[in-house]
């Protein structure tokens, strides 16, 4: 189980990463909110590249990203080695990218997934662990593929 998140959002995910926030300090899991404090619109990207930058260095169990739809945070996410970001809409997602994919940061789309969702999706993913085994033979090969195409 995850006892240590950073989370990130941009204007999208401002009301979802307040419930989340809350949620998580209920649990015991210190948080690290380095994400926008307002509705105001800004860019993603940064708080993106933040929160990464903090899950590789170890500075945290994972991360957390939210924007309207979870995509935008993703896709910036994913352009860093190492990171494994995966967007999630249901429990057995939360739980699946864990388990399967070792992911390091969950995707989530503050305007598409309602409270109790969201909650459910984050609680599935803190509570699981990457389990091996033949999951690793896919990791590895996309560990492969980084090394070949990125820097």
């Amino acid at each position: 189980m995850k006892s240590r998140i950073i989370i990130g959002n941009d204007h999208g995910g401002y009301e979802a990463k307040l419930e989340i926030v809350r949620h998580l300090q209920e649990r015991a899991i210190a948080v690290t909110n380095i994400g926008s404090d307002s509705t105001e619109i800004v860019r993603y990207p940064h708080y993106a590249r933040q929160v990464c930058q903090a899950v590789l260095r170890g500075e945290c169990d994972g991360g957390i990203l939210i924007c309207s739809t979870g995509i935008g945070m993703s896709i910036a996410a994913n352009k860093f080695k190492g990171i494994r970001a995966s967007v999630c809409t249901s429990h057995f997602m939360g739980k699946m990218s864990r388990q399967h994919n070792d992911s390091n940061v969950l995707c989530l789309g503050g305007k598409v997934t309602g409270a109790f969702e969201l909650l459910d999706i984050v609680d599935a993913w803190i509570e699981n662990d990457y389990i091996g085994g033949r999951h690793q033979i896919s990791l590895d090969l996309i560990r492969d593929i980084e090394s070949e195409n990125m820097k």
